[in-house]
């Protein structure tokens, strides 16, 4: 009987100062750097894991922002479905990382792919990471426009009533069908549980294949649906094979 996938959340955490950095935390224990993440809480959505998660390893209050992606990866006999947001850190530590983490840093993009111990978080890092910064580049710069705007002046004006037409004078527009969107020909629309498969030869380590779902952002998962993932991914796994 397969087992019941690990679901877990986390957060490519970026810091905002002249180059954008990403937190990366090393664990106690394996010595090992990786992305801050963790497991999901009785009842607790992955968002909110997430966000917990990454104050607790990193010692920052964060702001949560887009969903990213979704890394599967097989660990020890076991499937481990962990689910990304984008996160920007503010100010200096607000407590000490929990007991498991030795050290937080913070790196560049290129820097924090080249620190990573698992293969498969650099190649997820690799993905994800450039959309991050694109995203934090473009929210800075919306940020920055409405403090220059300012808040509009609101003025009251004082409008005519306009008469109540009589029903003589009552005109019905005709209903037109809206037009449909066009569609170029080959575009392909991401499904909500499709798995889009990387190449395999990006983790030279046959127990850890990664796999990176679309970015559809995960609410309270059921088992059953984890379930149904994890066996998609054994199927393309045997296909590989």
């Amino acid at each position: 009987m397969a087992r019941t996938p690990v679901v877990a959340a986390g957060g490519i955490v970026l810091k905002t100062v002249k180059t954008p950095l990403i937190a990366v935390v090393r664990l106690r224990k394996r010595n090992e750097w990786v992305l801050p993440k963790g497991k999901l809480d009785a009842g607790e959505t992955p968002r909110d894991a997430a966000e917990r998660e990454v104050l607790e390893e990193t010692g920052h209050d964060v702001s949560v922002h887009e969903f990213l992606g979704t890394l599967i990866h097989e660990t020890r006999g076991r499937s481990r479905i962990v689910h990304y947001w984008r996160m920007e850190a503010g100010g200096e530590q607000i407590r000490e990382p929990m007991p498991d983490i030795k050290s937080v840093d913070w790196l560049p993009l290129d820097d924090a792919m080249g620190r990573l111990s698992r293969e498969h978080e650099r190649a997820f890092l690799e993905t994800v990471g450039p959309i991050a910064l694109q995203a934090a580049v473009l929210a800075g710069k919306t940020r920055r426009s409405r403090a220059k705007q300012g808040a509009p002046e609101r003025r009251k004006v004082r409008r005519p009533l306009a008469p109540i037409p009589s029903i003589d004078e009552a005109v019905q527009a005709p209903l037109q069908a809206a037009p449909e969107p066009a569609m170029e020909q080959g575009t392909h629309a991401p499904v909500a549980g499709e798995v889009v498969e990387i190449d395999a030869s990006a983790c030279s380590d046959n127990s850890e294949i990664a796999v990176f779902a679309p970015t559809v952002e995960p609410e309270a998962a059921p088992t059953a649906r984890a379930r149904n993932l994890l066996q998609r991914m054994r199927d393309w796994l045997r296909r590989a094979a």
